[in-house]
């Protein structure tokens, strides 16, 4: 018997399920509150239920079904999840944690591996497996929340893979986190590689969380080098399909760009985005490159991150440069590749 899975479920289709199985249906509400309130990961801890309501839940349901396959604890306090999924397969996520803030981010994956192929990222030689189904993409947040005790506020989508090539369950998980989860849609970021379709969806779909778009290079050809996707959706495409979606939406977007040395972090590669970029309406992320053993790219000097910044600003930018989180276990931006701490 396929039993249902509560996590992932709105309100209404745990009442259905309660209903068709002789249950009152307000016991819906008391098993919604304990699971995305609580992250209660046991029928157990549903105290407020009757004992015979308990054990039909443990007949016919699951509460998840991924599971913590592995942890790590970074010297920052970054927390990376490996996760294993009813196939077999793995996903990753990483809850950081930044000093003085009351924040807790979450960045959780969309796909088993990545079909991107993004040359400085350890993601990519993961290869595409398949993507993540709604469920699955939500139970990392439940996860992470019932096993740390900690709720998570901002949320980004920015582990494996890319989100806007599997829509439909992004957009279906947003929804959940929203109205289950009670997570802003403020506090909420999709980082996507340039997929021009799926920006011109969220664009008409009026999407108010934040659209964040990983660039990393200043024209077609230097991207290419880097991010095949800029052979089938070019540079200037994607800038064009980025100040309609701003001009549609009233939204700012945040391009991200990683510093790699020598490779795009000269002077000039800053004067041809600050050019690029000029009448779009967006703020930078400067992302010191994180090495890993999958790449041969190595991170850019500091003086030259510097000067970076500051072209950028003096072209009218608000820009700022990411807190480098969890790289000593392999937690950083571009370093998740779904393996085990002693495998």
């Amino acid at each position: 018997m396929n039993k249902f899975i509560l996590v992932g479920k709105n309100i209404e289709e745990i009442e259905k399920f309660m209903v068709d199985n002789n249950q009152s249906k307000y016991r819906a509400r008391q098993i919604f509150n304990w699971l995305y309130l609580k992250s209660a990961d046991s029928y157990d801890k549903m105290t407020d239920l009757p004992v015979s309501t308990r054990e039909l839940l443990k007949e016919k349901t699951l509460i998840n079904s991924i599971f913590i396959k592995d942890k790590q604890i970074s010297k920052d306090g970054t927390i990376k999840f490996l996760f294993e999924l009813s196939d077999g397969n793995y996903a990753e996520a990483v809850l950081m944690r930044f000093d003085n803030r009351a924040n807790l981010t979450a960045c959780i994956s969309t796909q088993v591996g990545c079909p991107m192929g993004c040359l400085f990222c350890a993601t990519a030689k993961l290869g595409f497996v398949r993507n993540l189904n709604t469920e699955e993409i939500i139970q990392q947040i439940f996860l992470i929340q019932s096993d740390t005790g900690l709720k998570v506020t901002n949320i980004v989508y920015m582990g494996q893979g890319e989100p806007l090539l599997n829509f439909d369950n992004l957009m279906s998980s947003i929804k959940i986190f929203r109205e289950c989860f009670q997570i802003g849609a403020r506090r909420i970021t999709v980082s996507t590689c340039g997929i021009i379709p799926g920006i011109e969806k969220l664009a008409e779909l009026n999407f108010q969380s934040t659209l964040a778009i990983s660039l990393h290079a200043a024209d077609n050809e230097k991207r290419k080098q880097i991010m095949p996707v800029s052979k089938k959706y070019s540079f200037d495409n994607l800038i064009e399909t980025l100040k309609k979606y701003t001009n549609m939406t009233s939204r700012r977007v945040t391009i991200e760009y990683v510093l790699m040395k020598d490779i795009n972090d000269s002077t000039q590669d800053a004067k041809n985005l600050a050019y690029a970029i000029a009448k779009l309406k967006c703020n930078v992320n400067l992302i010191i490159y994180n090495q890993n053993e999958k790449s041969d790219y190595k991170k850019p000097l500091r003086e030259n991150v510097l000067k970076f910044k500051y072209i950028l600003e003096a072209s009218g930018k608000k820009v700022t440069i990411r807190l480098e989180r969890g790289s000593d276990i392999d937690a950083a931006c571009g370093q998740l590749s779904a393996k085990m701490k002693n495998v």
